[in-house]
């Protein structure tokens, strides 16, 4: 009797883990301030991937070997809506890393997660940060040397990062982003959007005094226009009555 050729069973990389966002809706919240800054500022960039709180799968074949950085940044991929990261199916790994950190998860961020991004996925440049304070030391950056994490030193209060040429700092009681080349803070999505009103805001006045001054101008043509009328109307009667 011949025997049935079986297909392999296919291998599901789940794209939940089942475990909540954020711990806070202070974590949540700059963790999504985090993700949409970043895609701001490389949204001209289509070779530059920005995302968070996906799971990202390391070895092929095994499910279980999997992480989910809260925010991480990878160069040289399609930028693209992606379920899962599979790192063997990408160009590359992350390059960037945050973590955004609590009691309850530091020492794991510190641990095992910061030895698997620095021996499995070699990313660059990895940063913790606590944005309740509740952790010592609430904010830290590694970056990779020779397979090795250093600890990256503060300039300005700021963690330089020669991967995105920016800098990490606090600005404004939060976790934010500076760009050296322009000497500004990157702007959080809301502020964003309050810039973008106040400048419509701005456009709308620019164009109703431009209306008005229109309108005012053109009542201008019209009364000179009707002055002008009059004066050659009386310049034809006196005209007619000399001829009489």
């Amino acid at each position: 009797m011949q025997k049935k050729i079986q297909a392999a069973p296919t291998i599901v990389y789940p794209e939940s883990d089942g475990k909540p966002m954020a711990e806070t809706d202070v974590h949540r919240k700059l963790m999504m301030n985090f993700i949409q800054m970043l895609e701001n500022h490389f949204q001209n960039d289509d070779e530059v991937y920005v995302s968070g709180n996906l799971l990202m799968y390391y070895e092929e074949g095994n499910p279980r070997k999997s992480i989910s950085p809260d925010v991480f940044v990878v160069f040289g991929v399609e930028k693209k809506l992606r379920r899962t990261y599979l790192t063997w199916a990408e160009a590359n790994t992350p390059d960037f890393v945050l973590e955004i950190a609590s009691p309850s998860t530091f020492t794991e961020d510190m641990g095992p997660k910061k030895d698997i991004y620095a021996s499995v996925l070699a990313v660059k440049e990895y940063y913790i940060y606590d944005p309740l304070g509740q952790i010592v030391p609430s904010f830290i950056g590694y970056r990779l040397i020779d397979g090795v994490y250093q600890e990256i030193d503060f300039v300005n209060e700021r963690l330089p990062s020669t991967v995105l040429g920016l800098e990490l700092g606090e600005h404004e009681g939060m976790l934010g982003l500076y760009n050296p080349n322009i000497l500004q803070w990157l702007q959080t999505p809301s502020k964003r959007a309050e810039t973008a009103e106040a400048r419509a805001l701005q456009e709308a006045n620019a164009r109703q005094t431009a209306e008005a001054r229109a309108l005012q101008e053109a009542d201008a043509r019209q009364t000179a226009e009707a002055e002008l009328a009059r004066a050659l109307a009386e310049i034809e009667r006196l005209r007619a009555e000399r001829n009489n």
